[in-house]
């Protein structure tokens, strides 16, 4: 029996990078001799054991064959007599294929080191073109490597095209399709996940509504940049710049879904766009069955972005609305995420970027100023039920406007 670290924490290493995840695969070991160490099994699918005292997982040395659509389409073969370049020809990318002993041997039968010096992102063999969600963690890795220098081989991009015109990305679960894009939208630049999703037309098949913005121009005067899509990228590289978390940038990867359905005779302008988005906002959500509280940003921010814009000039009665809209007296944390989605939106302008974004200030001093209306006193004077409602909405009003006349003065 021989272990060997692979993947990963080989490639990592190499890069002199933080190794966080460490896989191990073991060669030449049966099942039953590794339960016998005391090894648990876990998956169903193939064998993976986790460690008796450490807890890591372990998986014997296998091969895999195409036996149907999708990134579950394979059967696994796992067996004593499958070696270490076996096992390793069958994953994604030759920078994932190396694997080390304790020792710090390398074996590198694919040129993983190779490519790793000359910041290639290249497939190990064509069975790549079987596993469909390899398109989505090139896309991946090149969004976490971007800062490298890394780049997609062209015959792996070939490939990822190949892969996006088969048919093969509608076979993806959302699920796993969801893991892949919002551990992407984390990455340190997750507007290369998109281009090269682009590039390869895979985002045409898994988001047409975000591919569609591309080509579609905005009024100069306020997009120096023009282009909706390049926009949306730029808007997605402020939010990682900015360190914001998920829920964020996914809302800013589709705030300006509508301006997709702007009919051309309108272009550059594009008249509620924060409306028409919405049920293309609700499909992306559905489609990939993102989380609740990314669903609620995203839907929030594409239908009041633009309020945020306006923040000063909105009127007390307009500010108050927004403000209800957000609930941001039980959840005030979401309505912070769409003043920093709203700030991203504004600097992920082509030479603004560095530009003060003061709407967001006069919003957080708004929203004090709503919550900092007391109940007590009306309850004090008798008013309940829906009466004490429309008193308190009369109150955070007029503290509202106190607030924009102290505020704008």
């Amino acid at each position: 029996m021989q272990v060997y670290k692979v993947g990963g924490a080989v490639r990592d290493r190499l890069l002199g990078l933080p190794v966080t995840d460490v896989d191990r695969v073991v060669v030449g070991a049966t099942t039953e001799e590794m339960l016998a160490q005391g090894f648990r099994p876990v998956g169903a699918d193939f064998p993976v054991f986790l460690h008796p005292k450490t807890g890591e997982e372990y998986a014997l040395a296998r091969t895999e064959r195409k036996s149907g659509r999708g990134y579950g389409g394979f059967t696994f073969y796992a067996s004593p007599e499958v070696t270490l370049e076996e096992d390793l020809i069958r994953r994604d990318l030759t920078i994932n294929a190396m694997a080390e002993d304790d020792q710090l041997n390398l074996t590198d039968p694919y040129h993983g080191q190779r490519d790793l010096e000359a910041r290639i992102l290249r497939h190990v063999s064509p069975a790549f073109a079987e596993d469909p969600l390899r398109v989505l963690r090139v896309a991946r890795f090149a969004a976490r490597y971007a800062g490298l220098g890394f780049t997609v081989a062209d015959e792996t991009m070939d490939l990822m095209r190949q892969l996006s015109e088969s048919g093969e990305l509608q076979a993806l679960t959302a699920e796993r399709s969801w893991k892949e894009i919002s551990r992407a939208l984390m990455e340190d630049h997750p507007q290369v996940f998109i281009q090269v999703l682009r590039d390869c037309g895979a985002l045409k098949e898994l988001m047409p509504e975000v591919d569609a913005l591309f080509g579609v121009p905005q009024p100069e005067t306020h997009h120096p940049e023009i282009d909706t899509g390049l926009h949306t990228l730029s808007v997605l590289e402020q939010s990682s710049l900015h360190k914001q978390p998920l829920t964020v940038r996914w809302a800013c990867l589709l705030h300006d879904l509508g301006k997709g359905l702007t009919p051309e005779e309108e272009w550059p302008r594009h008249i509620a766009h924060e409306y028409t988005g919405l049920k293309l906002i609700k499909a992306v959500n559905e489609r990939f069955k993102v989380p609740k509280d990314c669903q609620e940003l995203a839907l929030l921010v594409g239908q009041y972005h633009t309020h945020g814009h306006r923040a000063l000039e909105l009127k007390a009665s307009t500010l108050l609305e927004l403000l209800q809209s957000f609930d941001i007296y039980r959840r005030p944390q979401r309505f912070e995420e769409f003043i920093a989605a709203c700030e991203m939106d504004a600097r992920g302008r082509k030479g603004l970027e560095q530009r003060s974004y003061p709407q967001a200030d006069y919003l957080r001093g708004a929203a004090k100023a709503a919550r900092e209306v007391a109940v007590q006193p009306l309850l004090e004077q008798g008013f309940k039920g829906p009466e004490l409602g429309e008193a308190l909405k009369r109150e955070r009003l007029k503290a509202l406007k106190a607030y924009k006349e102290a505020a704008t003065a």
